[in-house]
């Protein structure tokens, strides 16, 4: 399994790559904050509607999840893979690593731009 590493994800992004992201938590989490673009297939519904949401089994995907404590990234990785994705990559560092090296985020905990 391929893995990403933070700050290779985020130059990957700054340079335009076309690149899907994929958060696995629950739409609470993912509505609390995500990355940049992100879309939220929660890990327990991941194999039904992956199909709809990936159409291009081709493209870069990018699954993470909260920390490297949590497992749900390789799981969706490893989902995606059997399903036929080709370019499958984990972001093992996950949100928490994203936020603590201050790039941006999206969401209700995202800062409110000042005017």
């Amino acid at each position: 399994m391929r893995t990403i590493a933070l700050h290779e994800l985020k130059r990957l992004l700054d340079d335009g790559r076309p690149v899907i992201l994929v958060e696995v938590l629950a739409a609470h989490a993912y509505r609390k904050a995500h990355l940049p673009g992100a879309i939220n297939l929660p890990i327990l519904g991941l194999r039904h509607m992956a199909e709809r949401a990936l159409p291009d089994k081709a493209a870069t995907v990018v699954v993470y999840c909260q920390s490297p404590r949590c497992g749900s990234a390789t799981k969706a990785a490893r989902i995606l893979a059997e399903l036929g994705y080709a370019d499958v990559r984990e972001f093992r560092e996950g949100k928490e690593a994203w936020i603590a090296a201050g790039y941006p985020i999206e969401g209700e905990a995202a800062p409110v731009p000042s005017s």
